[in-house]
């Protein structure tokens, strides 16, 4: 099967390192399956590769900067290349996706599908993420769904499906933003180059005391700039996303460093006590870290433990 298995694998400005698909043939598949206790849901990453989701079952909540969604069943998801983005589900979740590099589909940067089409989509400042609804466009949600069965069974010949679904797909979006592509400017946000690097400054620094200040000085913007920045690109202030990522980290070790207690976990994810740790803990997971911990021994109540790109 070309499905690929589900992992989250970043370098420290959380660009995925994962491949997607070979240097042949860019396009790898998903499948996995979410709950409420599946760690942290999607974190914040980017990859050159654009990504479409779509909601199998139940539902998730995308955010891309300075956009939130609800993904429903049957809802598609489009995320643009290099965009920061994150999800997370209430309940449960099952999700397909497909993320593909633009070489797939333009063959090289210097062919008409590229210029004329691609690279100004990707460069498009009116497309970071774009929510298809069921129903709304019947031609692309079948276009995918009949690229993701040839990546899945790969039938003979499997290839030029997939490229020529995908194709449909993005001459949809060429033709959804025409008004809007830039066919000049290669400049990417200045918000979303800002966000990255603080993002990435909270990642590498959150077992430690990290002030306001110092994530501003990551993106040398002052204090005020950095607040709006948030605000703008993640709805979040800096002090409650590195709050919500401790508690994140705090969630994996104890899962994966079963030896370590939870004192010890609390400490290295930056909280001053246990007792703090728990408390915040329960408002995030709506269980005790104990608890969490007990429940992931049972798969039939936390049936899923893996990250989706």
């Amino acid at each position: 099967m070309a499905l690929q298995v589900c992992a989250l694998n970043l370098d420290q400005s959380l660009r995925e390192l994962q491949p997607h698909g070979t240097l042949d043939f860019p396009c790898a598949g998903y499948a996995s399956f979410y709950t409420r206790k599946s760690e942290a849901g999607i974190l914040w990453h980017w990859h050159e590769e654009l990504e479409i989701i779509y909601a199998k079952e139940g539902s998730m909540q995308f955010k891309v900067p300075s956009v939130s969604c609800q993904v429903q069943e049957g809802d598609l998801f489009l995320v643009n290349s290099n965009i920061l983005h994150s999800g997370i589900t209430e309940n449960t979740c099952f999700l397909q996706s497909l993320v593909f590099h633009p070489d797939l589909i333009t063959g090289n940067q210097n062919s008409v599908f590229a210029k004329k089409y691609l690279l100004p989509l990707i460069n498009c400042p009116s497309f970071s993420g774009v929510l298809i609804p069921k129903g709304e466009c019947p031609r692309v949600t079948d276009a995918f769904c009949r690229a993701f069965e040839a990546m899945e069974k790969e039938p003979f010949g499997f290839e030029f499906t997939v490229r020529e679904k995908l194709s449909e797909i993005g001459l949809f979006l060429a033709e959804k933003f025409h008004e809007d592509l830039d066919f000049t400017n290669h400049v990417q946000s200045q918000d979303n180059l800002r966000m990255r690097r603080m993002l990435t400054f909270i990642h590498e620094n959150y077992p430690e005391e990290i002030t306001l200040a110092q994530i501003a000085k990551a993106a040398d913007i002052g204090e005020r700039e950095c607040l709006r920045c948030f605000r703008k690109t993640i709805q979040s202030s800096p002090i409650q996303y590195l709050l919500k990522y401790r508690i994140m980290q705090g969630a994996d070790q104890l899962l994966r460093q079963p030896e370590s207690s939870i004192s010890e976990i609390a400490l290295s994810c930056g909280f001053v006590s246990p007792s703090n740790f728990a408390k915040v803990f329960r408002r995030f997971y709506n269980c005790t870290p104990r608890e969490y911990r007990r429940d992931a021994a049972d798969p039939s109540r936390f049936p899923a433990q893996n990250l989706i790109r």
